[in-house]
């Protein structure tokens, strides 16, 4: 079955569902037309309760929660808590200012009056990704709840008891049937269904060719889609920068997830002065980080998402390495049970290799050093990704100058790429387009109709 929940651990399987047959899912997006039909002219105030009973829910079973996410896909407890109150607090975030973002707005015309209505498109499909399994989907669903939408949600396959809690938990919270939907469908499915009249738009978080899939499918149904793919976020240090909070943040953005995450830094790119010094530090930090149990405490170092992910990394390495670049640190499996790779550091990497091309979706860093601040905003913008990135300076005009030069879509001066849900979200190039979050994240899916108004006048 390829609807598992595997424990990363030890790769031993906990359970296994049943993939819905077409009929099913036939039904399900019926259920959710019809419920679009009935509920989109509900009052603000009524799906803002709806949201933040949904948020309370989640705070109260963190624990419970927390636990199936560090099961199914191998995330530190402690992180797998903060995943469940940043989720949380995104709902609460759209239950609290959806009314506001959705406002009638005034125009101006020359002529008459006029203002732009705006309100929902109708069933939307979201598909989304293991490596935060609360908090992708919260990103997605509670906007769109909030302005009138309903949705369909196929989860990464690998996660489905953390899918199947979301649905659960709509539904505990006083949600009709049908206004959040959880699919167990394949990946190799969803396309196929896009095509579904009765669905308006769709959403995908996930790889370049899921991305493409599912772009083409949306093109081809002329239907509106948001893509958030894939990263490889430099990591500027600045001959400026204080070396001790570089490093510090550094390990916290490649290894935080265990550096399973779009958005962590990939490629630390530092000014030669400091590269040494940057260096031997970052090394001797990686190098202290305590190997175990997700669930332990202690563990800095737990496991990757499965152990296909596992293999995936090490043969990137190794093909990175047999093209000549050099390991500094780790490099290989890590020899005991479960889907585990050692800390690694790559240097010396050239174009064409596939460190210097691909995102290495792991705790696995490639360092470069560079002349200087010119050098270095030249190679963070040789990637065919656009998502995040961040640079490390004392002086706050050069990290914005250097920022604005950058080509992603989101940059942080000292501080890694983050989120949170009042700082809008995505990428460009490869990475995908649309924005989530904030604001902007009501944006994608709504139908920003005008209404005008004239005087009555003899048209002769």
């Amino acid at each position: 079955m390829s609807i598992q929940t595997i424990n990363p651990f030890n790769n031993k399987v906990v359970k296994s569902f049943e993939e819905m047959t077409p009929a099913a899912v036939n039904a399900a997006i019926a259920q959710a037309e019809n419920t679009f039909e009935t509920c989109w002219t509900r009052p603000y105030s009524r799906k803002a309760e709806l949201l933040h009973r949904v948020a309370q829910i989640m705070r109260e079973r963190s624990a419970q929660l927390s636990a199936l996410i560090t099961l199914e896909m191998g995330k530190l407890y402690a992180q797998s808590q903060g995943e469940i109150a940043l989720s949380a607090d995104i709902i609460d975030y759209y239950a609290t200012n959806g009314e506001r973002f959705l406002a009638d707005e005034k125009l101006n015309p020359e002529f008459g009056e006029a203002y732009i209505k705006k309100s929902p498109i109708g069933v939307l499909l979201g598909v989304e990704p293991w490596n935060f399994p609360f908090y992708q989907v919260a990103r997605f669903a509670a906007p769109n709840i909030m302005i009138g939408n309903v949705v369909l949600v196929k989860h990464a396959s690998n996660v489905p008891q953390c899918a199947q809690a979301i649905e659960d938990i709509f539904l505990e919270a006083g949600a009709p049937k049908g206004l959040y939907t959880n699919l167990f469908i394949s990946g190799g499915n969803v396309a196929a269904y896009v095509a579904d009249e009765r669905i308006k738009g769709v959403s995908l978080t996930g790889s370049e060719l899921a991305g493409a899939s599912l772009a083409a499918a949306a093109g081809k149904a002329l239907k509106k889609s948001v893509l958030e793919l894939g990263g490889s976020d430099a990591f500027i240090v600045l001959e400026d920068a204080d070396i001790d909070q570089a490093v510090a943040w550094a390990v916290i953005g490649r290894m935080n997830n265990t550096g399973q995450c779009c958005v962590a830094a990939k490629r630390f790119i530092v000014v030669e002065k400091v590269a040494d010094e940057f260096l031997t530090k970052f090394t001797a930090k990686l190098t202290g980080l305590k190997v175990g149990d997700p669930m332990d405490a202690d563990t800095q170092l737990g496991p990757l998402s499965s152990e296909g992910a596992a293999v995936q990394l090490a043969d990137q390495v190794q093909r990175s390495v047999d093209a000549g670049a050099r390991v500094i640190l780790g490099g290989k499996r890590i020899d005991r049970p479960g889907a585990f790779i050692e800390a690694t550091i790559l240097t010396d990497i050239e174009p064409g290799m596939a460190a210097y091309h691909e995102e290495l979706f792991g705790p696995v860093a490639s360092f470069y050093r560079v002349k200087g601040e010119a050098e270095a905003i030249k190679l963070a913008n040789d990637s065919p990704f656009g998502l995040g990135g961040s640079v490390f300076t004392s002086d706050k005009k050069r990290g914005e100058n250097v920022a604005v030069l950058i080509n992603t879509g989101m940059v942080f001066i000292n501080h890694p790429t983050w989120t949170q849900p009042d700082l809008p979200f995505g990428g460009t190039k490869r990475s995908g387009y649309g924005r989530e979050l904030s604001a902007l994240g009501v944006e994608e899916f709504v139908n920003k109709k005008l209404i005008r108004f004239s005087e009555y006048a003899d048209p002769f």
